[in-house]
């Protein structure tokens, strides 16, 4: 076999069974044991396998694992993994000295009879990369986007396949990006999604799964990416289940007090629609990979600088690839079984969700984006603006929209898909752009303290994001003092 060919699903499963090291166990729920065929097909698999079973009767699954209020989750694959890993070294001891032990397990939502349901399902990887070592865990959750069953299946196993090899012989702190993109060789990117991954242990210290989770993005691996207010990767699906969802839009470069003003304000006006839960709500910033790019590239230490920021002031932070706010809605409203969903934006932002220009790639151009936009509970709240050529306020009163969309503004504003949000900060309003705060931070302007939160303030001088002119020594910060303009 040529080192410069990719090896096909069956030759990974091949090396894996022949190598002497490895050995261990696969536990799969929900989809068949379509991992395990795949090394009991390839040959050699006693050197590899030590036990497959699938614990497919709910019953049975609890009275193994224990209680799980769902059987497709992040919880219950855990609960499969340490029941499976535990068992190795306690009944083999006689190899522990010589063996890297592994426990494979996923939990599987395949097509149902009358193809009403979605795929997907939660696989994970716990390994040695040494003998005695202590384990390795790789999660993932993957949608499964074919619509036939037995093709569900085959990507499956070959998913399965991927992980295991990638595990072991890829490294995925030289090479992040040719690690993801191994999990589905031998499938074509409309087929699977990987919306989760996360790679922990203590041989994997250094890799930084909000890096990896950004990448998946970036590679069209996943269409979103979540990070709770600790900073550790979420699964969107899974936290945005039956949710209601308040979101804010921005690049964040850096977080302002008038992006604080427009989540309050925002979210304010949004727990008080009658549909709202507020038990069941969630309020996300996001970010799109447009706003992370710069000249066609993504600068990972600028997102991750603004990831951290978000997080530090208890934000859950959602990374996707919909420019248009459409598709993002189209995207959360599946997740979230269309409970309503609050959408806070600025006035000017507005102006292009009513320019017809940006629709031109659509069959049914601005009213099929609207139907889409609007026909999923979804309803927008609009922040103010002062303009600055005649400080007059400007808000959904006196918003210009096209003589032709006039009556379809009033539609929208009518039947409560647009509100206004009318108090604003007004002095706040002379530093309401992002770009103009952030200019005067990369040319040590003083005055931009006051437009951002203490906390973005203390990080921004800490770490001297966003190009502010100062240079980390030693963990001693030192402002450079040739870069400041005189105040």
């Amino acid at each position: 076999m040529s080192e410069y060919r990719k090896l096909t699903t069956k030759e990974k499963a091949l090396k894996i069974n022949l190598d002497p090291y490895v050995y261990g166990s696969f536990a799969e729920i929900g989809a068949g044991q379509e991992v395990a065929a795949q090394f009991f097909k390839a040959g050699g698999s006693s050197g590899t396998v030590a036990k497959t079973m699938s614990a497919y009767d709910m019953q049975f699954s609890d009275a193994i694992y224990g209680k799980c209020k769902r059987y497709v989750c992040e919880a219950r694959l855990m609960q499969m993994l340490n029941k499976e890993y535990g068992l190795l070294a306690k009944r083999l001891t006689q190899r522990v000295p010589n063996t890297k032990f592994f426990a494979f397990a996923n939990t599987v939502e395949t097509l149902n009879y009358k193809k009403t349901n979605e795929g997907h399902g939660w696989i994970g990887f716990r390994f040695q990369l040494s003998p005695e070592s202590e384990p390795n865990d790789c999660i993932i959750h993957v949608r499964l986007n074919d619509h036939d069953l037995q093709r569900q299946q085959q990507a499956l196993g070959t998913i399965g396949v991927n992980l295991i090899y990638s595990c072991l012989y890829v490294a995925v702190e030289h090479d992040p990006e040719k690690f993801l993109e191994s999990l589905v060789e031998g499938l074509s990117r409309e087929r699977v999604e990987i919306d989760m991954f996360k790679i922990t242990g203590p041989d994997f210290r250094n890799v930084d799964n909000r890096l990896m989770s950004l990448k998946l993005v970036k590679i069209g691996l996943s269409e979103l990416a979540m990070f709770g207010p600790d900073g550790k990767t979420m699964q969107p699906s899974e936290t945005l289940y039956k949710k209601n969802i308040h979101v804010l839009r921005g690049r964040f470069r850096p977080v302002t007090y008038v992006n604080i003003d427009m989540f309050i304000k925002g979210r304010t006006q949004f727990v008080k629609e009658p549909d709202v839960d507020q038990d069941k709500l969630i309020t996300v910033a996001e970010l799109t990979l447009n706003d992370l790019t710069s000249d066609g590239t993504i600068d990972d230490k600028d997102f991750l600088d603004r990831v951290d920021i978000l997080c530090s002031l208890g934000t859950t932070v959602l990374i996707s690839n919909y420019q248009k706010y459409f598709r993002l809605v189209s995207r959360l409203s599946k997740l979230n079984k269309k409970r309503k969903i609050g959408i806070t934006l600025g006035i000017y932002n507005l102006e292009r969700v009513f320019d017809e220009s940006y629709y031109e790639d659509l069959d049914g151009g601005i009213l099929e984006s609207f139907g889409r936009l609007f026909g999923n509970n979804v309803k927008l709240y609009v922040y103010p603006a002062i303009k600055k050529d005649n400080e007059e306020i400007y808000t959904l009163e006196n918003f210009k929209v096209p003589k032709n969309l006039t009556g379809l503004f009033n539609y929208l504003v009518e039947n409560n898909k647009l509100e206004a949000i009318n108090s604003i900060r007004e002095d706040l309003q002379e530093y309401s752009e992002n770009d103009h705060v952030l200019e005067m931070i990369k040319k040590g302007e003083p005055g931009w303290e006051k437009m951002v939160p203490g906390k973005v303030e203390r990080a921004i001088k800490d770490n001297c994001l966003f190009d502010y002119p100062c240079e980390v020594i030693n963990d001693r910060v030192e402002v450079n003092k040739e870069s400041e303009t005189d105040s």
